[in-house]
């Protein structure tokens, strides 16, 4: 699936892959407010999961997999 880009958020659902990474990053980069939504994110390639980390957009419902959801609260170890 990947990701759609909402005007309030992007929705990342299904799998997100090494492609959606880039235009992941200029779409967070543009917002005044970023924020995502993961509730239907089944899997996030390590180079879209950089962008994640590195920009902390405001993650309006966490990922369904628990190390995932911890690692975008700051909490995985």
């Amino acid at each position: 699936m990947g990701i759609r880009y909402l005007k309030r958020h992007a929705a990342l659902e299904g799998v997100v892959g090494v492609e959606d990474a880039e235009a992941l990053l200029q779409w967070l980069r543009a917002q005044p407010r970023p924020a995502v939504h993961l509730g239907r994110c089944a899997h996030v390639h390590a180079a879209a999961l950089q962008v994640l980390l590195a920009l902390r957009p405001r993650v309006l419902a966490a990922p369904p997999d628990p190390w995932l959801a911890a690692a975008l609260a700051g909490e995985a170890r």
